[in-house]
Protein backbone atom coordinates (compact mmCIF):
# COMPACT_ATOMS: atom_id res chain seq x y z
CA UNK A 1 0.00 0.00 0.00
CA UNK A 2 1.25 3.52 -0.73
CA UNK A 3 1.00 4.65 2.87
CA UNK A 4 3.25 1.82 3.99
CA UNK A 5 5.76 2.77 1.30
CA UNK A 6 5.86 6.28 2.72
CA UNK A 7 6.57 4.88 6.19
CA UNK A 8 9.45 2.78 4.88
CA UNK A 9 10.96 5.76 3.04
CA UNK A 10 10.92 7.80 6.25
CA UNK A 11 12.60 4.92 8.07
CA UNK A 12 15.40 4.98 5.48
CA UNK A 13 15.85 8.73 5.97
CA UNK A 14 15.95 8.20 9.72
CA UNK A 15 18.88 5.82 9.43
CA UNK A 16 20.80 8.17 7.11
CA UNK A 17 20.47 11.16 9.43
CA UNK A 18 21.21 9.15 12.57
CA UNK A 19 24.50 7.92 11.07
CA UNK A 20 25.69 11.50 10.48
CA UNK A 21 25.11 13.00 13.93
CA UNK A 22 28.61 14.58 14.25
CA UNK A 23 27.95 16.81 11.21
CA UNK A 24 24.56 17.93 12.43
CA UNK A 25 23.97 21.49 13.68
CA UNK A 26 23.36 21.84 17.40
CA UNK A 27 19.81 21.32 18.63
CA UNK A 28 17.64 24.14 19.91
CA UNK A 29 15.73 21.71 22.14
CA UNK A 30 16.31 18.19 23.41
CA UNK A 31 13.81 16.05 25.30
CA UNK A 32 15.49 13.14 27.08
CA UNK A 33 14.77 10.47 29.71
CA UNK A 34 11.60 9.68 27.74
CA UNK A 35 9.73 6.59 26.54
CA UNK A 36 9.21 7.67 22.92
CA UNK A 37 6.83 5.80 20.62
CA UNK A 38 8.08 7.06 17.26
CA UNK A 39 5.39 5.59 15.01
CA UNK A 40 8.15 4.45 12.63
CA UNK A 41 7.70 0.90 11.36
CA UNK A 42 9.97 -1.70 12.95
CA UNK A 43 11.31 -3.24 9.74
CA UNK A 44 14.27 -5.64 9.87
CA UNK A 45 15.60 -4.35 6.56
CA UNK A 46 16.25 -0.85 7.87
CA UNK A 47 16.52 -1.59 11.61
CA UNK A 48 14.28 1.32 12.51
CA UNK A 49 13.46 1.19 16.20
CA UNK A 50 9.90 2.27 17.08
CA UNK A 51 11.10 3.28 20.59
CA UNK A 52 13.63 5.94 21.58
CA UNK A 53 14.95 7.68 24.70
CA UNK A 54 15.58 11.20 23.43
CA UNK A 55 14.67 13.57 20.61
CA UNK A 56 16.51 16.63 19.29
CA UNK A 57 14.71 19.51 17.58
CA UNK A 58 15.86 22.45 15.47
CA UNK A 59 13.89 24.89 13.29
CA UNK A 60 10.64 23.15 14.20
CA UNK A 61 11.75 19.72 12.98
CA UNK A 62 13.25 16.57 14.42
CA UNK A 63 16.98 16.36 13.69
CA UNK A 64 17.77 13.24 15.69
CA UNK A 65 15.99 10.59 17.74
CA UNK A 66 17.34 7.55 19.50
CA UNK A 67 19.50 6.70 22.52
CA UNK A 68 19.96 9.54 24.97
CA UNK A 69 23.78 9.37 24.92
CA UNK A 70 23.78 9.77 21.13
CA UNK A 71 21.14 12.49 20.89
CA UNK A 72 22.70 14.54 23.71
CA UNK A 73 25.81 14.93 21.57
CA UNK A 74 23.80 17.60 19.73
CA UNK A 75 23.58 19.74 22.85
CA UNK A 76 25.15 23.17 22.46
CA UNK A 77 25.57 26.20 24.72
CA UNK A 78 22.10 27.52 23.80
CA UNK A 79 20.27 24.18 23.72
CA UNK A 80 17.29 23.83 26.05
CA UNK A 81 17.36 20.34 27.58
CA UNK A 82 14.20 18.99 29.22
CA UNK A 83 14.04 15.84 31.34
CA UNK A 84 10.66 14.11 30.78
CA UNK A 85 11.11 11.82 33.80
CA UNK A 86 10.44 8.64 31.84
CA UNK A 87 7.03 9.74 30.54
CA UNK A 88 5.49 8.34 27.38
CA UNK A 89 5.86 10.43 24.21
CA UNK A 90 4.13 9.87 20.87
CA UNK A 91 3.40 11.78 17.66
CA UNK A 92 0.74 14.44 18.12
CA UNK A 93 -2.82 13.44 17.28
CA UNK A 94 -4.26 14.57 13.93
CA UNK A 95 -8.01 15.12 14.02
CA UNK A 96 -8.94 14.46 10.40
CA UNK A 97 -12.53 15.74 10.67
CA UNK A 98 -13.65 18.55 12.91
CA UNK A 99 -15.65 21.79 13.09
CA UNK A 100 -13.34 24.12 14.96
CA UNK A 101 -15.29 27.39 15.19
CA UNK A 102 -18.57 25.57 15.82
CA UNK A 103 -16.97 23.76 18.75
CA UNK A 104 -15.71 27.05 20.16
CA UNK A 105 -19.05 28.79 19.82
CA UNK A 106 -20.76 25.89 21.61
CA UNK A 107 -18.46 26.44 24.56
CA UNK A 108 -19.51 30.10 24.63
CA UNK A 109 -23.26 29.55 24.21
CA UNK A 110 -25.86 27.04 25.43
CA UNK A 111 -23.88 23.82 25.83
CA UNK A 112 -26.34 20.94 25.93
CA UNK A 113 -23.98 18.00 25.65
CA UNK A 114 -24.83 15.25 28.13
CA UNK A 115 -28.27 16.52 29.17
CA UNK A 116 -30.10 13.52 30.61
CA UNK A 117 -33.75 14.47 30.23
CA UNK A 118 -36.15 16.99 28.75
CA UNK A 119 -36.29 18.68 32.15
CA UNK A 120 -32.51 18.99 32.21
CA UNK A 121 -32.67 20.33 28.63
CA UNK A 122 -35.09 23.09 29.66
CA UNK A 123 -33.07 23.90 32.79
CA UNK A 124 -29.92 24.44 30.72
CA UNK A 125 -31.79 26.82 28.43
CA UNK A 126 -33.25 28.65 31.43
CA UNK A 127 -29.75 29.16 32.85
CA UNK A 128 -28.62 30.72 29.57
CA UNK A 129 -31.70 32.96 29.37
CA UNK A 130 -30.90 34.34 32.81
CA UNK A 131 -27.61 35.79 31.50
CA UNK A 132 -28.90 36.95 28.08
CA UNK A 133 -29.77 40.48 27.09
CA UNK A 134 -33.33 41.48 26.08
CA UNK A 135 -34.35 39.64 22.91
CA UNK A 136 -30.90 38.07 22.49
CA UNK A 137 -30.71 34.87 20.47
CA UNK A 138 -30.08 31.70 22.47
CA UNK A 139 -28.03 29.35 20.30
CA UNK A 140 -26.03 26.23 21.06
CA UNK A 141 -26.31 22.50 20.76
CA UNK A 142 -25.18 19.04 21.75
CA UNK A 143 -28.50 17.58 22.94
CA UNK A 144 -29.26 13.91 22.27
CA UNK A 145 -32.75 12.66 22.99
CA UNK A 146 -31.65 9.00 22.82
CA UNK A 147 -30.05 9.53 26.27
CA UNK A 148 -33.36 10.61 27.84
CA UNK A 149 -35.79 8.34 29.71
CA UNK A 150 -38.47 9.28 27.15
CA UNK A 151 -36.63 9.26 23.83
CA UNK A 152 -38.77 11.88 22.16
CA UNK A 153 -37.53 14.88 20.20
CA UNK A 154 -38.00 18.26 21.91
CA UNK A 155 -40.42 20.74 20.37
CA UNK A 156 -40.90 24.48 20.01
CA UNK A 157 -43.47 24.33 22.81
CA UNK A 158 -40.99 22.69 25.19
CA UNK A 159 -38.68 25.69 24.74
CA UNK A 160 -41.56 28.17 24.83
CA UNK A 161 -42.18 27.05 28.40
CA UNK A 162 -38.78 28.60 29.22
CA UNK A 163 -38.84 31.67 26.98
CA UNK A 164 -40.99 33.27 24.33
CA UNK A 165 -39.08 36.56 24.23
CA UNK A 166 -35.75 35.10 23.15
CA UNK A 167 -35.45 33.33 19.79
CA UNK A 168 -33.86 29.92 20.41
CA UNK A 169 -32.06 27.62 17.94
CA UNK A 170 -30.34 24.49 19.25
CA UNK A 171 -28.52 21.90 17.14
CA UNK A 172 -28.70 18.19 17.91
CA UNK A 173 -25.39 16.48 18.82
CA UNK A 174 -24.94 15.21 15.25
CA UNK A 175 -25.41 18.66 13.71
CA UNK A 176 -28.04 17.45 11.23
CA UNK A 177 -31.25 18.52 12.90
CA UNK A 178 -32.09 21.42 15.18
CA UNK A 179 -34.99 22.61 17.31
CA UNK A 180 -36.25 26.19 17.25
CA UNK A 181 -38.82 27.88 19.46
CA UNK A 182 -41.84 29.79 18.20
CA UNK A 183 -40.07 33.17 18.19
CA UNK A 184 -37.22 31.83 16.05
CA UNK A 185 -39.65 30.23 13.60
CA UNK A 186 -41.50 33.53 13.29
CA UNK A 187 -38.32 35.45 12.52
CA UNK A 188 -37.43 32.85 9.88
CA UNK A 189 -40.95 33.07 8.35
CA UNK A 190 -41.57 29.34 8.83
CA UNK A 191 -45.35 28.89 8.89
CA UNK A 192 -47.96 26.25 8.22
CA UNK A 193 -47.70 27.20 4.53
CA UNK A 194 -43.92 26.78 4.28
CA UNK A 195 -42.69 24.07 1.95
CA UNK A 196 -39.90 21.65 2.71
CA UNK A 197 -36.68 22.85 1.02
CA UNK A 198 -34.74 20.53 -1.26
CA UNK A 199 -32.72 18.18 0.93
CA UNK A 200 -34.56 19.15 4.11
CA UNK A 201 -37.72 18.56 6.12
CA UNK A 202 -39.83 20.64 8.51
CA UNK A 203 -41.44 18.31 11.08
CA UNK A 204 -45.15 19.03 11.61
CA UNK A 205 -47.90 17.98 13.98
CA UNK A 206 -51.27 16.55 12.91
CA UNK A 207 -52.53 20.07 12.15
CA UNK A 208 -49.62 20.89 9.86
CA UNK A 209 -47.97 23.21 12.40
CA UNK A 210 -44.18 23.16 12.50
CA UNK A 211 -43.05 21.37 15.67
CA UNK A 212 -39.74 23.24 15.75
CA UNK A 213 -37.69 20.27 14.52
CA UNK A 214 -35.83 21.22 11.34
CA UNK A 215 -33.91 18.58 9.43
CA UNK A 216 -30.86 19.19 7.23
CA UNK A 217 -31.38 22.17 4.83
CA UNK A 218 -34.60 23.17 6.62
CA UNK A 219 -32.33 24.64 9.31
CA UNK A 220 -30.94 27.19 6.89
CA UNK A 221 -33.94 29.53 7.10
CA UNK A 222 -33.38 30.07 10.83
CA UNK A 223 -29.59 30.15 10.55
CA UNK A 224 -29.93 32.95 7.98
CA UNK A 225 -31.63 35.33 10.44
CA UNK A 226 -29.30 34.75 13.39
CA UNK A 227 -27.02 37.80 13.77
CA UNK A 228 -23.43 37.19 12.71
CA UNK A 229 -20.92 37.08 15.57
CA UNK A 230 -18.68 40.10 16.03
CA UNK A 231 -15.01 39.97 15.13
CA UNK A 232 -14.00 39.64 18.78
CA UNK A 233 -16.60 36.95 19.47
CA UNK A 234 -15.42 34.90 16.48
CA UNK A 235 -11.81 35.13 17.60
CA UNK A 236 -12.76 34.18 21.15
CA UNK A 237 -14.62 31.10 19.90
CA UNK A 238 -11.76 29.90 17.70
CA UNK A 239 -9.12 30.50 20.37
CA UNK A 240 -11.30 28.61 22.86
CA UNK A 241 -11.43 25.64 20.50
CA UNK A 242 -7.68 25.81 19.83
CA UNK A 243 -7.00 25.68 23.55
CA UNK A 244 -9.14 22.57 23.85
CA UNK A 245 -7.20 20.91 21.00
CA UNK A 246 -3.92 21.63 22.77
CA UNK A 247 -5.22 20.20 26.05
CA UNK A 248 -6.10 16.95 24.27
CA UNK A 249 -2.75 16.63 22.51
CA UNK A 250 -4.18 17.37 19.06
CA UNK A 251 -1.43 19.03 17.03
CA UNK A 252 -3.15 18.97 13.63
CA UNK A 253 -6.77 19.38 12.60
CA UNK A 254 -8.56 19.11 9.28
CA UNK A 255 -11.35 21.60 9.71
CA UNK A 256 -14.76 22.09 8.12
CA UNK A 257 -15.53 25.30 9.96
CA UNK A 258 -19.15 25.93 9.01
CA UNK A 259 -20.72 23.30 6.82
CA UNK A 260 -23.84 25.30 5.99
CA UNK A 261 -22.55 28.76 5.08
CA UNK A 262 -19.68 29.37 2.66
CA UNK A 263 -19.17 32.97 3.76
CA UNK A 264 -19.03 32.05 7.43
CA UNK A 265 -16.54 29.31 6.61
CA UNK A 266 -14.27 31.78 4.81
CA UNK A 267 -14.65 34.33 7.62
CA UNK A 268 -13.41 31.66 10.02
CA UNK A 269 -10.41 30.91 7.80
CA UNK A 270 -9.52 34.59 7.66
CA UNK A 271 -9.72 34.69 11.46
CA UNK A 272 -7.30 31.76 11.59
CA UNK A 273 -4.98 33.78 9.34
CA UNK A 274 -5.20 36.67 11.80
CA UNK A 275 -4.41 34.35 14.72
CA UNK A 276 -1.47 32.89 12.79
CA UNK A 277 -0.06 36.36 12.05
CA UNK A 278 -0.23 37.16 15.76
CA UNK A 279 1.80 34.02 16.54
CA UNK A 280 -1.02 32.38 18.50
CA UNK A 281 -2.02 29.53 16.20
CA UNK A 282 -1.32 26.47 18.34
CA UNK A 283 -2.29 23.68 15.94
CA UNK A 284 -1.73 22.98 12.26
CA UNK A 285 -5.00 23.62 10.43
CA UNK A 286 -6.00 22.37 7.00
CA UNK A 287 -9.22 24.24 6.20
CA UNK A 288 -11.76 22.55 3.95
CA UNK A 289 -13.86 24.58 1.53
CA UNK A 290 -17.50 24.02 0.52
CA UNK A 291 -17.97 21.66 -2.43
CA UNK A 292 -21.04 23.65 -3.51
CA UNK A 293 -19.20 26.96 -3.84
CA UNK A 294 -18.60 28.40 -7.32
CA UNK A 295 -15.43 26.95 -8.86
CA UNK A 296 -13.96 30.40 -9.53
CA UNK A 297 -14.39 31.34 -5.86
CA UNK A 298 -12.80 28.10 -4.72
CA UNK A 299 -9.81 28.69 -6.97
CA UNK A 300 -9.42 32.28 -5.72
CA UNK A 301 -9.57 31.14 -2.08
CA UNK A 302 -7.03 28.38 -2.72
CA UNK A 303 -4.66 30.90 -4.28
CA UNK A 304 -5.03 33.47 -1.50
CA UNK A 305 -2.91 31.61 1.07
CA UNK A 306 0.32 29.74 0.31
CA UNK A 307 -0.10 25.99 0.21
CA UNK A 308 3.50 25.72 1.40
CA UNK A 309 2.44 27.09 4.81
CA UNK A 310 2.44 23.91 6.90
CA UNK A 311 0.71 25.68 9.79
CA UNK A 312 -2.38 26.90 7.92
CA UNK A 313 -3.69 26.35 4.39
CA UNK A 314 -6.80 25.34 2.46
CA UNK A 315 -7.41 21.69 1.70
CA UNK A 316 -10.11 19.49 0.24
CA UNK A 317 -13.64 20.39 -0.79
CA UNK A 318 -16.32 19.01 1.54
CA UNK A 319 -19.80 18.10 0.31
CA UNK A 320 -22.80 16.60 2.09
CA UNK A 321 -24.59 13.67 0.47
CA UNK A 322 -26.90 12.81 3.38
CA UNK A 323 -27.51 13.39 7.08
CA UNK A 324 -27.06 11.20 10.16
CA UNK A 325 -28.33 7.91 11.54
CA UNK A 326 -29.32 9.48 14.86
CA UNK A 327 -31.72 11.87 13.15
CA UNK A 328 -32.73 9.25 10.54
CA UNK A 329 -31.63 11.54 7.71
CA UNK A 330 -28.72 9.36 6.51
CA UNK A 331 -29.62 8.06 3.03
CA UNK A 332 -30.16 4.28 2.99
CA UNK A 333 -30.69 1.87 0.11
CA UNK A 334 -33.44 0.17 2.14
CA UNK A 335 -35.77 1.78 4.74
CA UNK A 336 -34.82 2.22 8.37
CA UNK A 337 -35.71 -0.86 10.38
CA UNK A 338 -37.40 1.32 13.01
CA UNK A 339 -39.01 3.70 10.46
CA UNK A 340 -40.22 1.52 7.56
CA UNK A 341 -41.36 4.38 5.30
CA UNK A 342 -38.15 6.38 5.65
CA UNK A 343 -34.94 6.01 3.61
CA UNK A 344 -33.35 9.29 4.69
CA UNK A 345 -32.63 12.56 2.90
CA UNK A 346 -30.13 12.40 0.03
CA UNK A 347 -28.83 15.86 -0.85
CA UNK A 348 -28.09 15.43 -4.59
CA UNK A 349 -29.29 13.89 -7.79
CA UNK A 350 -26.55 11.56 -9.02
CA UNK A 351 -26.01 13.23 -12.41
CA UNK A 352 -25.49 16.67 -10.86
CA UNK A 353 -23.18 15.27 -8.20
CA UNK A 354 -21.07 13.42 -10.76
CA UNK A 355 -20.76 16.44 -13.05
CA UNK A 356 -19.70 18.72 -10.18
CA UNK A 357 -17.21 16.14 -8.91
CA UNK A 358 -15.57 15.77 -12.33
CA UNK A 359 -15.29 19.53 -12.72
CA UNK A 360 -13.64 20.03 -9.34
CA UNK A 361 -11.29 17.07 -9.64
CA UNK A 362 -10.22 18.37 -13.06
CA UNK A 363 -9.43 21.70 -11.37
CA UNK A 364 -7.04 19.92 -9.01
CA UNK A 365 -9.15 19.75 -5.85
CA UNK A 366 -9.26 16.86 -3.42
CA UNK A 367 -12.89 15.93 -2.69
CA UNK A 368 -14.42 14.54 0.48
CA UNK A 369 -18.09 13.62 0.81
CA UNK A 370 -20.04 13.27 4.04
CA UNK A 371 -21.88 9.99 3.48
CA UNK A 372 -23.18 7.99 6.43
CA UNK A 373 -25.85 5.77 4.87
CA UNK A 374 -25.12 3.11 2.26
CA UNK A 375 -27.03 5.06 -0.41
CA UNK A 376 -24.91 8.13 0.32
CA UNK A 377 -21.78 5.97 0.10
CA UNK A 378 -23.05 4.52 -3.20
CA UNK A 379 -23.54 8.03 -4.61
CA UNK A 380 -20.03 9.06 -3.54
CA UNK A 381 -18.36 6.00 -5.06
CA UNK A 382 -20.23 6.42 -8.36
CA UNK A 383 -19.15 10.06 -8.60
CA UNK A 384 -15.56 9.19 -7.69
CA UNK A 385 -15.38 6.35 -10.22
CA UNK A 386 -16.49 8.71 -12.99
CA UNK A 387 -14.02 11.40 -11.92
CA UNK A 388 -11.13 8.94 -11.72
CA UNK A 389 -11.99 7.53 -15.13
CA UNK A 390 -11.97 11.03 -16.63
CA UNK A 391 -8.63 11.79 -14.97
CA UNK A 392 -7.21 8.52 -16.32
CA UNK A 393 -8.42 9.25 -19.85
CA UNK A 394 -7.01 12.79 -19.70
CA UNK A 395 -3.56 11.52 -18.69
CA UNK A 396 -3.65 8.76 -21.28
CA UNK A 397 -4.52 11.33 -23.95
CA UNK A 398 -1.66 13.56 -22.85
CA UNK A 399 0.76 10.64 -22.94
CA UNK A 400 -0.46 9.73 -26.41
CA UNK A 401 0.09 13.31 -27.61
CA UNK A 402 3.63 13.20 -26.26
CA UNK A 403 4.33 9.90 -28.01
CA UNK A 404 4.25 7.62 -24.94
CA UNK A 405 2.37 4.38 -25.53
CA UNK A 406 0.41 2.60 -22.80
CA UNK A 407 -0.26 -1.13 -22.55
CA UNK A 408 -3.77 -1.94 -23.70
CA UNK A 409 -4.74 -3.17 -20.21
CA UNK A 410 -3.94 0.20 -18.69
CA UNK A 411 -6.15 2.03 -21.16
CA UNK A 412 -9.31 0.46 -19.77
CA UNK A 413 -8.60 0.01 -16.08
CA UNK A 414 -8.96 2.70 -13.44
CA UNK A 415 -7.04 0.54 -10.97
CA UNK A 416 -4.04 0.19 -13.33
CA UNK A 417 -2.99 3.83 -13.31
CA UNK A 418 0.01 5.17 -15.23
CA UNK A 419 2.60 6.85 -13.02
CA UNK A 420 1.68 10.20 -14.56
CA UNK A 421 -1.81 10.08 -13.02
CA UNK A 422 -1.80 12.19 -9.84
CA UNK A 423 -3.03 10.68 -6.61
CA UNK A 424 -6.49 12.06 -5.96
CA UNK A 425 -6.96 10.66 -2.42
CA UNK A 426 -10.71 11.08 -2.67
CA UNK A 427 -12.45 10.62 0.68
CA UNK A 428 -15.75 9.49 2.16
CA UNK A 429 -16.28 11.03 5.58
CA UNK A 430 -17.95 8.71 8.16
CA UNK A 431 -18.93 5.76 5.87
CA UNK A 432 -20.88 4.29 8.77
CA UNK A 433 -23.22 2.00 6.81
CA UNK A 434 -21.56 -0.01 4.05
CA UNK A 435 -21.72 -3.45 2.51
CA UNK A 436 -18.90 -5.78 1.38
CA UNK A 437 -19.28 -4.81 -2.29
CA UNK A 438 -18.89 -1.15 -1.41
CA UNK A 439 -15.83 -1.86 0.73
CA UNK A 440 -14.28 -3.68 -2.24
CA UNK A 441 -15.04 -0.63 -4.38
CA UNK A 442 -13.27 1.65 -1.89
CA UNK A 443 -10.16 -0.46 -2.27
CA UNK A 444 -10.40 -0.71 -6.06
CA UNK A 445 -10.70 3.07 -6.42
CA UNK A 446 -8.25 3.78 -3.57
CA UNK A 447 -10.87 5.95 -1.89
CA UNK A 448 -10.10 6.87 1.73
CA UNK A 449 -12.70 6.03 4.38
CA UNK A 450 -12.41 8.70 7.08
CA UNK A 451 -14.19 7.33 10.15
CA UNK A 452 -14.82 8.43 13.73
CA UNK A 453 -14.67 5.79 16.51
CA UNK A 454 -16.22 8.12 19.08
CA UNK A 455 -19.52 8.06 17.18
CA UNK A 456 -19.97 4.40 18.06
CA UNK A 457 -19.95 5.13 21.80
CA UNK A 458 -23.31 6.85 21.37
CA UNK A 459 -24.61 5.06 18.30
CA UNK A 460 -24.26 1.51 19.66
CA UNK A 461 -27.27 2.24 21.87
CA UNK A 462 -29.62 2.38 18.88
CA UNK A 463 -27.71 1.56 15.65
CA UNK A 464 -28.99 -2.01 15.40
CA UNK A 465 -32.57 -0.80 15.87
CA UNK A 466 -32.08 1.71 13.01
CA UNK A 467 -30.41 -0.78 10.68
CA UNK A 468 -31.34 -4.32 11.68
CA UNK A 469 -28.66 -6.95 12.42
CA UNK A 470 -27.64 -7.67 8.81
CA UNK A 471 -26.72 -4.07 7.99
CA UNK A 472 -25.41 -3.37 11.48
CA UNK A 473 -22.82 -6.15 11.11
CA UNK A 474 -21.14 -4.12 8.33
CA UNK A 475 -21.55 -0.71 9.97
CA UNK A 476 -18.60 1.16 11.48
CA UNK A 477 -16.58 -1.51 9.65
CA UNK A 478 -13.07 -0.44 10.62
CA UNK A 479 -11.51 -3.89 10.33
CA UNK A 480 -13.06 -4.60 6.92
CA UNK A 481 -11.65 -1.37 5.54
CA UNK A 482 -8.14 -2.24 6.76
CA UNK A 483 -5.46 -0.11 8.39
CA UNK A 484 -4.61 2.24 5.51
CA UNK A 485 -7.68 4.32 6.30
CA UNK A 486 -7.58 7.22 8.75
CA UNK A 487 -9.65 7.15 11.89
CA UNK A 488 -9.60 10.47 13.68
CA UNK A 489 -10.26 11.59 17.23
CA UNK A 490 -12.38 14.25 18.82
CA UNK A 491 -11.20 13.34 22.31
CA UNK A 492 -8.47 10.90 21.31
CA UNK A 493 -8.36 8.53 24.26
CA UNK A 494 -12.05 7.70 24.07
CA UNK A 495 -11.54 7.14 20.35
CA UNK A 496 -8.59 4.83 20.88
CA UNK A 497 -10.52 2.88 23.51
CA UNK A 498 -13.57 2.25 21.36
CA UNK A 499 -11.47 1.51 18.26
CA UNK A 500 -9.76 -1.40 20.02
CA UNK A 501 -12.70 -2.66 22.10
CA UNK A 502 -15.98 -1.73 20.32
CA UNK A 503 -17.37 -1.44 23.85
CA UNK A 504 -19.19 1.25 25.80
CA UNK A 505 -17.10 3.14 28.34
CA UNK A 506 -18.50 1.06 31.20
CA UNK A 507 -17.66 -2.13 29.29
CA UNK A 508 -21.23 -3.44 29.46
CA UNK A 509 -22.17 -3.08 25.78
CA UNK A 510 -20.27 -4.49 22.82
CA UNK A 511 -20.97 -3.81 19.13
CA UNK A 512 -19.83 -6.44 16.59
CA UNK A 513 -16.34 -6.93 18.05
CA UNK A 514 -14.94 -8.56 14.90
CA UNK A 515 -14.54 -5.02 13.51
CA UNK A 516 -12.16 -3.80 16.23
CA UNK A 517 -8.55 -2.76 15.56
CA UNK A 518 -5.44 -3.47 17.56
CA UNK A 519 -3.78 -0.57 19.37
CA UNK A 520 -0.92 -0.09 16.90
CA UNK A 521 -3.42 0.08 14.04
CA UNK A 522 -5.52 2.61 15.96
CA UNK A 523 -2.53 4.83 16.81
CA UNK A 524 -1.36 4.72 13.18
CA UNK A 525 -4.83 5.70 12.00
CA UNK A 526 -4.85 8.70 14.37
CA UNK A 527 -1.41 9.87 13.21
CA UNK A 528 0.10 8.60 9.95
CA UNK A 529 -3.32 7.70 8.51
CA UNK A 530 -4.75 11.17 9.07
CA UNK A 531 -1.56 12.72 7.67
CA UNK A 532 -1.85 10.56 4.53
CA UNK A 533 -5.43 11.70 4.06
CA UNK A 534 -4.24 15.33 3.72
CA UNK A 535 -1.13 14.58 1.59
CA UNK A 536 1.13 15.29 4.58
CA UNK A 537 2.62 11.88 5.40
CA UNK A 538 6.14 13.13 4.56
CA UNK A 539 5.76 15.99 7.06
CA UNK A 540 3.98 14.60 10.11
CA UNK A 541 2.43 11.56 11.76
CA UNK A 542 5.61 10.03 13.14
CA UNK A 543 8.72 11.13 14.98
CA UNK A 544 11.78 10.75 12.75
CA UNK A 545 14.55 13.05 11.48
CA UNK A 546 13.22 15.58 9.01
CA UNK A 547 9.63 15.38 10.26
CA UNK A 548 7.82 18.23 11.95
CA UNK A 549 8.40 18.21 15.70
CA UNK A 550 4.78 17.69 16.73
CA UNK A 551 4.47 15.47 19.79
CA UNK A 552 2.49 14.84 22.93
CA UNK A 553 3.69 13.76 26.39
CA UNK A 554 1.27 11.54 28.35
CA UNK A 555 1.03 10.48 31.97
CA UNK A 556 1.04 6.77 31.05
CA UNK A 557 2.28 4.37 28.37
CA UNK A 558 -0.96 3.66 26.52
CA UNK A 559 0.65 0.73 24.70
CA UNK A 560 1.12 -1.29 27.90
CA UNK A 561 -2.28 -0.80 29.58
CA UNK A 562 -5.56 -2.68 29.71
CA UNK A 563 -7.90 -0.83 27.29
CA UNK A 564 -10.11 0.62 30.04
CA UNK A 565 -7.08 2.39 31.57
CA UNK A 566 -6.57 4.37 28.35
CA UNK A 567 -9.75 6.32 29.10
CA UNK A 568 -8.11 8.05 32.07
CA UNK A 569 -5.03 9.23 30.16
CA UNK A 570 -3.89 12.79 30.84
CA UNK A 571 -1.88 15.01 28.50
CA UNK A 572 1.16 16.52 30.26
CA UNK A 573 2.58 18.53 27.37
CA UNK A 574 1.64 19.32 23.76
CA UNK A 575 4.41 20.42 21.37
CA UNK A 576 3.88 21.85 17.87
CA UNK A 577 6.94 22.57 15.77
CA UNK A 578 9.15 22.25 18.83
CA UNK A 579 7.15 24.82 20.81
CA UNK A 580 5.19 23.81 23.89
CA UNK A 581 1.63 25.06 23.29
CA UNK A 582 0.13 23.49 26.41
CA UNK A 583 1.48 22.05 29.65
CA UNK A 584 -0.36 20.55 32.59
CA UNK A 585 -0.08 22.51 35.82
Amino acid sequence: MKMRTAVVLVAMTSMTVAQNLPSQPKAELIFFHANIYTGVADTSSFHANPRAEAIAIRDGRVIAIGRADEVLKLRGPATEVIDLNGHFVMPGFNDAHMHLANAGFRRLTAELGGVKSLTDFRDRIRDRVMTAGPGEWIVGGGWDETLWPVQQLPSRWDIDEVTTDHPVFLQRVDGHIAVANTRALQLASITVASRDPEGGKIDRDSNGQATGILRETARDAVAAVIPRPTHDRRRQAIETALQELAEWGITSAQDNSDAGDAQVSWDDFQMLEEIERSGKLTARITEWMPFNEQLSTLQAHRASHPQADNLLHTGMLKGFLDGSLGSRTAALLEPYSDSPTNTGLPQYEQDKLTAMTKERVDAGFQIGFHAIGDKGVHMALDAFAAAEKDAHVAVASELARSGVKQPQAEQSSVASRPDALPELRLRVEHAQVTNPLQIAKFKELKVIASMQPNHLLTDMNWAEARLGPKRAAHSYAWAEFGTDYPVEPVTPFRGLYVAITRKSEDGKKEFYPEQKLNLEQAIAAYTTGSAFAEFAEKEKGMLAPGMLADLVVLDRDITSLPPEKILGTKVLRTVVGGKTVWQAK
